[in-house]
């Protein structure tokens, strides 16, 4: 299976900042020394054109970016310092999807981001730790390129996809369905077209529940030919942010779950990592992990099958 990073253009962040930059080169480390993904199959990916990020960011936003012109208060509601290395990453991570959204669409099946997942980034700021929403960017992509018709998000990141909402309210041709803590970050959701708030005492077996029925809704809602999934590490019950108690062995079957759901509807995924904020890195990492070697897997069940 093809995986694209960008984990070589690395943030340049204060001392003790809270986001854990680290997990990207870790997981792919970790992928090579276990052998889950072959060398050649790593993609450094090209960077997002300022046309493929005006399909769903305003011009003014994204010159202010460009130019270094971000106010403070905006660089803190994103939660990283200006630089040019931090517009160079965003770009990146973007790309990534795009190219994981080609090659799935392509043949391959299933193809994934070793990061993205940016989906609190709205039109015309970002928020969240998400400088540019790489799912809109993408589902916008493909359907100008006449790769897809119908595009689906399915997010399971612990935090609801408010920017991926806003940025496609009143398109009905793509659907966006988020599985979130209901008392968490956004405070100010904002609806998309399926979402399901999760109380805090959630189970494993009914997040499961929950995860699984809301994805057969929402596939027989959408009607999607392709499907961008933010596969998030953040409900994990040992994760700072992330207010959910859900095991590490949960997330791994939520992951086959959805993917299994999307080959039996015969819809491609680009699969995005989303947040992760556990304490010791390795968490995070082993998270993600578990969620590409899934894909993978997928990928070859696919491949075989086409």
């Amino acid at each position: 299976m093809k995986c694209f990073y960008a984990d070589g253009f690395v943030l340049p962040l204060p001392a003790g900042h809270r986001f854990p930059m680290r997990k990207y080169s870790r997981l792919r480390e970790r992928l090579l020394e276990q052998g889950i993904v072959r060398p050649e199959d790593f993609v450094v990916p090209t960077p997002a054109s300022d046309a493929e990020i005006l399909r769903c960011h305003d011009s003014a936003y994204l010159d202010k970016l460009v130019h270094g012109r971000l106010s403070d208060a905006e660089q803190r509601r994103i939660g990283f310092p200006w630089s040019p290395q931090m517009v160079e990453r965003s770009r990146r991570s973007v790309g990534a999807t795009l190219m994981a959204a080609r090659t799935a669409l392509g043949g391959a099946g299933i193809a994934a981001n070793l990061a993205g997942g940016t989906h609190h980034a709205c039109r015309d700021h970002g928020e969240g730790f998400c400088v540019f929403n790489d799912a809109a960017i993408a589902a916008r992509a493909m359907q100008a390129e006449g790769l897809a018709q119908r595009v689906i998000v399915i997010d399971v990141d612990v935090h609801q996809g408010n920017g991926t909402a806003e940025i496609t309210a009143g398109d009905s041709s793509i659907f966006t369905f988020s599985v979130h803590g209901e008392k968490n970050f956004p405070l100010r959701k904002v609806l998309g077209d399926l979402d399901i708030g999760l109380h805090e005492s959630i189970t494993d077996d009914e997040y499961l529940d929950v995860v699984a029925e809301g994805t057969r809704r929402a596939i027989a809602m959408s009607s999607a030919d392709f499907a961008v999934y933010i596969a998030g590490a953040d409900p994990y019950e040992g994760d700072r942010l992330g207010k959910l108690k859900i095991s590490k062995q949960a997330l791994s079957q939520r992951d086959a779950l959805v993917l299994d759901l999307c080959a039996q509807h015969g819809i491609p995924v680009a699969v995005a990592m989303g947040g992760g904020y556990a304490p010791d890195v390795e968490d995070i990492v082993d998270i993600h992990l578990a969620t590409i070697q899934i894909a993978s897997e997928r990928a070859r069940l696919w491949t075989a099958h086409s």
